[in-house]
């Protein structure tokens, strides 16, 4: 990935590994590569993938974001039959500013794209703040990993 400066980018998905997901912020096998940042706005840019039964950590959009699933089938604030969703592949989904998501969980191994419009605040149970994950911080944890 080019250095954070830079206004434009360009990724060859096939040409870059993927790699694990911090755990912490997820449970089981999640993996990911990191497309772009984009100081100015604060946003960034990512592939995952995940194993069935994975999970992503308790967490708040604190800008908007969005994502196409390209496959498999991921449960998002405890899906269809909780007033949540049920996103299955092919999807496409909007995360509003400040939409929370207390367990979000994979069905089925899966992948999405997703551009992310501010940081992830994760969070424990007691709603204290365990990490802020923004753009700066996920560009450093992906050159520590590369």
């Amino acid at each position: 990935m080019a250095e954070a400066a830079l206004m434009e980018d360009y990724v060859q998905m096939d040409a870059v590994d993927w790699v694990d997901f911090p755990q912490g912020l997820c449970a089981g096998w999640v993996q990911w590569k990191l497309l772009h940042v984009s100081p100015e706005t604060g946003s960034w840019t990512a592939a995952f993938k995940a194993a069935k039964g994975a999970s992503i950590a308790r967490h708040t959009h604190v800008g908007p974001g969005e994502y196409y699933m390209t496959k498999g089938r991921m449960v998002v604030r405890g899906g269809s039959e909780a007033g949540g969703e049920t996103a299955v592949a092919p999807a496409y989904g909007y995360e509003a500013c400040n939409a929370r998501h207390d367990y979000t969980f994979f069905e089925e191994d899966s992948e999405l794209y997703m551009t992310f419009l501010g940081p992830l605040n994760f969070t424990d149970d007691d709603d204290n703040t365990i990490a802020l994950v923004g753009w700066r911080q996920v560009y450093d944890a992906w050159n520590a990993s590369a």
